[in-house]
């Protein structure tokens, strides 16, 4: 009974103590907020990192090689780099192996444009994978 009691006195005591708090700030009117100017500034500086931003999507890439020796997998990257400078070269480790996969490509068609090229360059096979390609803003999906 002392513990109902108890609980229904706090109860109360904050039931009187919020009706307090409004009525103090009933009387004083609308609130008015001023917002500082560099605040705009901010948000257009961050709109324009996030459109310079690189996403990630799902495509395609050119394997050139599969190897389980580093320097093998930097040197066929820095070959595939020198042939076809305006192509992205990435070296990927899947433990054991490096591959070396070439370019950033949306569908499997422009894909196949690069191996075709890659094919005499590169012994051993060139192969067209799906992978996380990175795109630009002026290329993004619709």
């Amino acid at each position: 009974m002392m513990l109902r009691t108890g609980c229904l006195f706090i109860f109360l005591l904050a039931a009187v103590s919020l009706r307090a708090q409004d009525s103090t700030y009933a009387d004083n009117g609308p609130v008015k907020v001023t917002k500082d100017s560099r605040i705009d500034i901010l948000i257009r500086k961050q709109i324009y990192i996030n459109t310079l931003a690189i996403r990630n999507q799902p495509g395609f890439r050119v394997q050139v090689i599969t190897t389980n020796r580093r320097n093998d997998a930097n040197d066929a990257k820095a070959k595939a780099m020198q042939l076809f400078p305006e192509y992205r070269s990435y070296i990927d480790f899947q433990a054991p192996y490096f591959k070396v996969r070439v370019g950033d490509f949306k569908t499997r068609e422009e894909a196949n444009e690069l191996r075709n090229k890659l094919l005499n360059q590169f012994s051993g096979g060139v192969f067209v994978v799906p992978a996380i390609i990175n795109v630009t803003p002026g290329t993004e999906f619709d």
